[in-house]
């Protein structure tokens, strides 16, 4: 079959619960979590060093090499609240939690998969940092954060 477009709505993310390490709690988007989607925009950042390798055969022309990588994620949509509880979303409330957290306990695991995919892509130490939140007048609550990727990609299968 050929390669098809897929929708952004359908992808999957999940936070390992730092409280039970191998529990992981879903991040409510349109597909998944909740049943209300509160997530509704993702992005892949990539960020690279380099290190100069210009020499003088390099005739005047500058010449580098990646020597270093690094990978974040940002989600953002709308900050998902019970109204007779007043408790956040489940996955809302962990990844506030964790983004609290500071030195090595603000490494917990982090994953993502797309739409068929067979594998989650496992980011097996990530740190969150969470972004402005709130509204107008006629908005309803915005919520974002970013999660930085700390050491290697791996994968693990999907159940």
């Amino acid at each position: 079959m050929a390669a098809i477009k897929y929708n952004a709505r359908d992808v999957e993310f999940e936070i390992e619960d730092f409280n039970t390490p191998g529990t992981w709690v879903a991040l409510a988007t349109a597909q998944g979590g909740s049943g209300e989607g509160g997530i509704n925009t993702f992005s892949v950042g990539h960020e690279y060093e380099t290190t100069d390798t210009t020499t003088f055969a390099s005739a005047g022309r500058a010449e580098s090499q990646n020597m270093q990588e690094g990978k974040t994620l940002t989600l953002e949509g709308f900050r998902l609240k019970d109204p007779v509880t007043g408790a956040l979303d489940p996955g809302m409330a962990l990844v506030e939690a964790q983004a609290a957290r500071l030195g090595e306990d603000s490494l917990v695991g982090f994953r993502f998969a797309a739409p068929g995919d067979a594998n989650w892509t496992v980011w097996a130490n990530a740190h969150f940092q969470l972004g402005d939140s709130g509204g107008g007048n006629n908005d309803k609550v915005g919520w974002s954060v970013t999660v930085t990727r700390s050491g290697p990609d791996t994968t693990a299968a999907k159940s």
